[in-house]
């Protein structure tokens, strides 16, 4: 009670924060006659100013005023537009790293032109990220004018780009990109093989357009790179058919977890069907030999219980296509991971493409907080506030509206079955199109849409489908969805990025009607101002009729998804109307409701084709709602733990591969790993504080002769009084050190150098790719430790610390191994090269993909990356009789004629 009357005395603490920022937008003000006052160049120049400024100690905070003054007079000058008071509040936020929740049509393209163009001065460079790469090129262009005329540089990541454009694209003032293109540059940057290769630079400041997509939908899926292994087609086909002859009786489902498991009457089926199939050992399904089909069977079952066609996937081309369980998009060159892609191909009857094994990966989580500042605005933010401030240290800032909101947002209607709803809807929208007035109409998944468009099409309403299919045409949709008695039907959120402007869109409605003309000439200025006038008419009508109507056929298990769709309508002081029809059969009542409740309430006392309107039942949707917020959350910050404990891990192996790269020589590094394998050594077979007669003396030999290529007279060592360990470790470093010197007297320091940089870059890729498999296999498995009353990420910590500690164990001794036996002959080495592996962004937890995948090549047909060429007997021979040894490709045939591949025959480094 008191705290609701300090509030509406004292205003919330958000409203105290906004009323705080006021002196600085008083600040801009102040500024604008001296700038307005400026030529084109006296403004340019501002931005030297600014820098020599910066260079003589400066602060940015201090340029701010001046610096905002600036780019909103820039913007006048170049797009006609002049940022208002509120949107220099939204630029202070997005300065301050931190969130600035805007409505929708507020002009947040335009706010981050104020804090990108300050944070740009210092020239270390600012990232602009978005959720599609239309938007990227779209905003690159739209709001590059801005940054051009200030002598600012402008680039754009987009798909299918070669390094060199990239890197010329990263080193720009301002950069934008999607989150997929920038984390999956980072990880390739950490796969190259030398500085000159990689193209982005240490993080600056990001601001991240529409936050809530991407840092919180697609932060549930890690970025993956990976590279297909063996081809197990058959395999797949066979369980396919298996489980497609079980029944109901056989599994239970959980659709809340999206998970599926056999019931012990089911497991005894699947082992007959198994075992008369041939495809396990013995008889019981769960013994160590036969995990590999009990995860295929598992993974089948999964795809086809629960993976729905049109719901989760489409087929298309013969492929099995990802749909983007948030926005509806076909999600093309995405994959499944665990074999669920290639189940449910299977289940399709397609042709099954191979598995992958991760080489690298990354959380978005992790990846964004490596930005020293980080920001971001969206119009929907405030709902998950308390998980960006977990998660990222950012705290959300309401931003006030240029103009009060006028939209009215109705009560939801109820209906007892789907069949009612939509006869409600249809008969709403029939009304509202015969009115004239504007109908968007928001579903959750795409068999929705077309489910309701079959609908309209029987009850000849005329309407567009938009299912988010391919990003530019849906952007031309979403801009005339204001137009007089238009209804357009939309998947979730498609066509984020673009307003919808009561009756139509200039823009796009030249693109659309004249795409020949040029902008500029007499011709297109006559059709523009034709359109312009017709536009301004039709959009009086809209208002008159109430604006834009959304009507929202479901509730979206996010109460954030729900305000994306209303926020479409009331842009800019317009007016509009909201209203969410839904019925008990909603996949939200459905599976998170308190069914019985509604069982009751809807069954018993509403008749067929009547609605109940009642706050009440609003706020227990809510409720369900907030349960499913609760439980996605839950998983999000599962993934940070567990992406956390490999991210430690990460740093280090990332930080070694960019200090070998940079350093002139790493011999140092080479002669410590070969002193300190020859302590692990010695260690093992020789414990501390046993006895010599404890020792296993035939061990270490063996272990020494495998890595040193060396035979010391270790049975002589022992023989000898007062032996210890020490001695032994210290005898057996000095003889290795000898030995590589002794190989190393006749060759060139720098070539051998580089043999070293080539072998410990190329060890440390190998064992890191193996130990990320290990770990995804640990991750799969840990739960189980829950059934002994332990804590599965504390004992994912700590299984994860020994593996790690063995993984640099490893990584010491092949570095040792190799250099120590490889027969080497100088040649100019081929170039090490990245593969065009494959690109991944997919859900631990579900298997879900949200990836910006691009072309993926074969990794293991790759180009070779062998750097020693071992002269063999049968290569070509040069004038003199000397062998010509040529580099040669690890999977190539070998030279040498015997039909093998080269790293089976001549090409061992044994």
């Amino acid at each position: 009670m008191i705290a609701a009357l300090a509030k509406s005395i004292f205003g919330s603490a958000n409203d105290r924060y906004v009323r705080g920022l006021g002196k600085y937008v008083e600040a801009v003000n102040g500024f604008e006659p001296t700038i307005s006052a400026m030529t084109d160049d006296e403004l340019r120049g501002q931005t030297e100013i600014f820098r020599r400024r910066l260079s003589e100690g400066t602060k940015l905070d201090d340029l701010l005023p001046e610096a905002f003054a600036t780019v909103r007079e820039a913007a006048k000058r170049t797009l006609g537009q002049r940022h208002y008071d509120v949107q220099l509040i939204g630029g202070i936020a997005l300065h301050r790293g931190e969130i600035a929740e805007m409505k929708t049509g507020e002009g947040k393209t335009l706010v981050a032109t104020l804090a990108t163009y300050l944070n740009a001065l210092p020239g270390k460079g600012v990232h602009v990220v978005t959720v599609n790469d239309y938007l990227a090129r779209r905003d690159a262009e739209w709001m590059g004018q801005i940054y051009r005329f200030l002598g600012l540089t402008v680039g754009v990541i987009v798909p299918n780009m070669t390094d060199q454009a990239r890197r010329e694209a990263y080193d720009s003032d301002i950069t934008y990109a999607t989150n997929n293109e920038l984390g999956f540059d980072y990880l390739r940057d950490n796969m190259k093989y030398s500085r000159d290769q990689m193209v982005q630079r240490p993080f600056n400041f990001a601001i991240v357009d529409e936050v809530d997509s991407i840092l919180i939908d697609e932060a549930r899926t890690p970025l993956i790179i990976s590279g297909p292994t063996d081809d197990k087609s058959e395999l797949y086909v066979s369980v396919d058919k298996i489980v497609k002859g079980f029944t109901a009786e056989d599994y239970e489902k959980d659709e809340k977890q999206k998970s599926v498991v056999l019931t012990e009457d089911g497991t005894e089926k699947a082992e007959r069907m198994l075992e008369e199939a041939g495809l396990i050992e013995g008889r019981n399904l769960y013994d160590i030999a036969n995990t590999q089909v009990v995860h295929h069977l598992n993974q089948a079952l999964k795809a086809i219980v629960m993976f729905k066609r049109d719901i989760d996937y489409i087929v298309k081309d013969e492929k099995v296509v990802i749909i983007d369980e948030f926005t509806g998009r076909m999600m093309d060159g995405r994959r499944w991971s665990d074999g669920l892609h290639q189940a449910v191909e299977a289940k399709e009857g397609v042709q099954i493409e191979p598995e992958n094994q991760t080489l690298a990966s990354i959380t978005f989580q992790n990846y964004f907080r490596m930005y020293p500042k980080l920001s971001g605005m969206t119009g929907t933010a405030a709902t998950e506030a308390p998980e960006f401030f977990d998660i990222y240290r950012m705290n959300v800032v309401t931003i006030p509206t240029n103009v009060p909101v006028r939209r009215v947002d109705e009560d939801d209607e109820f209906y007892k079955n789907i069949t009612d709803k939509f006869a409600a809807i249809a008969k709403e929208i029939r009304k509202r199109q015969e009115m004239g007035q504007p109908v968007l109409v928001g579903t959750v998944s795409i068999e929705k849409s077309e489910m309701l468009s079959e609908f309209l099409e029987r009850e000849g309403i005329k309407h567009s489908v938009l299912n988010a299919r391919f990003h530019e045409s849906e952007a031309h949709i979403v801009a005339q969805a204001g137009r007089l008695g238009a209804v357009t039907i939309a998947t979730n959120m498609a066509g984020r990025g673009t307003d919808i402007q009561l009756g139509g869109n200039l823009e796009f409605r030249m693109q659309d009607e004249f795409p020949d003309l040029v902008e500029g000439t007499p011709e297109y200025q006559a059709h523009a101002d034709k359109i312009r006038a017709e536009i301004a008419v039709e959009k009086q009508q809209a208002l008159d009729v109430g604006g834009l109507f959304v009507l929202g056929t479901e509730r979206h298990e996010s109460r954030r998804i729900d305000n994306q769709l209303r926020g479409r309508s009331g842009r800019q002081g317009d007016p509009g109307l909201s209203r969410f029809y839904l019925s008990l059969d909603d996949d939200l009542l459905r599976i998170f409701g308190p069914q019985t409740m509604f069982a009751r309430l809807m069954n018993k006392n509403l008749e067929d084709g009547e609605a109940i309107i009642s706050p009440w039942i609003s706020k227990a949707i809510e409720t369900a709602q907030k349960k499913v917020e609760a439980r996605n959350y839950d998983i999000r910050k599962q993934v940070v733990e567990y992406d956390d404990v490999m991210n430690d891990q990460r740093k280090v192996i990332y930080e070694q591969r960019a200090e070998i790269m940079d350093a002139d020589t790493v011999s140092d590094v080479v002669a410590d790993m070969r002193a300190e394998t020859a302590v692990s050594l010695v260690t093992a077979s020789c414990p501390p504080g046993s006895y010599p007669e404890q020792w296993d003396v035939n061990t270490l030999k063996e272990s020494v002769e495998f890595i040193f290529g060396l035979q010391p007279p270790i049975d002589e060592w022992l023989e000898e009084d007062a032996v210890e360990q020490d001695i032994i470790i210290e005898r057996l470093q000095k003889l290795a050190d000898e030995a590589m010197a002794a190989k190393l007297a006749d060759f060139d320091p720098e070539h051998w150098n580089n043999v070293e940089k080539n072998i410990l870059l190329q060890t440390l890729d190998h064992f890191w790719k193996e130990h990320l498999a290990t770990l995804d296999a640990l991750r799969a498995v840990i739960h189980l430790r829950s059934y002994a009353q332990k804590k599965p990420i504390d004992e994912y910590k700590q299984e994860a610390f020994l593996l790690f500690e063995r993984l640099l164990i490893s990584i010491r001794e092949e570095v040792t191994r190799v250099l120590m036996r490889a027969q080497v002959q100088f040649a100019p080495p081929p170039p090490l090269e990245l593969p065009d592996f494959i690109t991944q962004h997919i859900d631990p937890l579900s298997g879900d993909d949200d990836t910006a995948d691009l072309d993926a090549a074969a990794f293991l047909s790759g180009p070779g990356t062998q750097p020693l060429n071992i002269p063999t007997p049968n290569l070509p021979k040069g004038e003199n009789g000397e062998t010509l040894a040529q580099p040669v490709s690890r999977n190539a045939l070998c030279p040498c004629g015997s039909g093998k591949k080269f790293k089976h025959c001549h090409g061992q480094l044994a």
